[in-house]
């Protein structure tokens, strides 16, 4: 299995802070950003990684990862996403590096207090399709929100005014090689994207999708620069630079 960060995007909502660096090599405590999903990563056993940057400091990624020998990894490989057009067309830039295998892709700044471990290895079980992970959150409306009914997700709605859970779809997400079949079929939303909830929706549709509720605390800290410093804090208090940091 191969995993997949995604750390493009302007960083707007992190502006001004962003018009000098990529907003996945701010810090977190003690360590850049992008350092939290490679581990996560890393602690699940997923050792050949590819990350998916873009903007005017993608360099710097490698100057600050190198190959990634210092995470343990057989080899750290490089994508550059031209234009913002959404995580789904990010994730396309990687068919190449996956050569049929499953994938666990995550969000550049996504950071979490425990690790995926259990997830991945249901998903190595599992024989086909996909599996997200989900996190009961207290303001829904904010995130990709799954609609459940008994062990299964039925549908998921993008920033609904409405939610109909208090589930939202985390930035981690497991594909099976089909993945990039279903890119090739979708169409831009009306912001212009495409958009990983309709990649989603479609193995849901199919009946091919599980989820796993995460345990711990998550956290997006590229929403605005207030959760930004929550989640600093919320390394800082929890010691999860230092749980984070090894292998669990």
């Amino acid at each position: 299995m191969k995993g997949i960060i995604l750390a493009g995007g302007l960083g707007t909502r992190l502006s001004p802070l962003t018009k000098i660096t990529n907003k996945h090599l701010l810090p977190i405590y003690d360590k850049p950003m992008i350092f939290y999903p490679l581990q996560t990563l890393v602690n699940a056993g997923i050792k050949d990684i590819l990350l998916v940057t873009g903007g005017n400091n993608a360099g710097d990624f490698l100057r600050l990862l190198g190959n990634g020998h210092e995470f343990g990894l057989k080899g750290l490989q490089y994508a550059y996403q031209e234009r913002e057009g959404g995580i789904a067309d990010a994730l396309a830039l990687a068919e190449h590096f996956c050569e049929g295998e499953k994938i666990v892709v995550m969000l550049g700044d996504n950071i979490i207090e425990g690790n995926i471990v259990k997830a991945v290895n249901q998903f190595q079980r599992q024989r086909e399709g996909a599996k997200i992970l989900l996190k009961e959150v207290d303001s829904p409306q904010d995130y990709g929100v799954a609609q459940i009914k008994g062990d299964k997700v039925v549908h998921i709605v993008e920033k609904p005014k409405k939610p109909v859970s208090n589930f939202a779809v985390i930035g981690i997400y497991m594909y099976d090689a089909t993945v990039f079949n279903i890119v090739k079929t979708l169409k831009p939303s009306g912001r212009g994207e495409l958009e990983i909830t309709d990649v989603n929706n479609v193995y849901i549709e199919k009946g091919k999708m599980t989820y796993d509720v995460l345990e711990g605390w998550w956290a997006d800290a590229g929403a605005s620069i207030e959760r930004l410093l929550k989640v600093n804090m919320m390394v800082y208090e929890s010691g999860a630079n230092k749980i984070n940091m090894k292998k669990q």
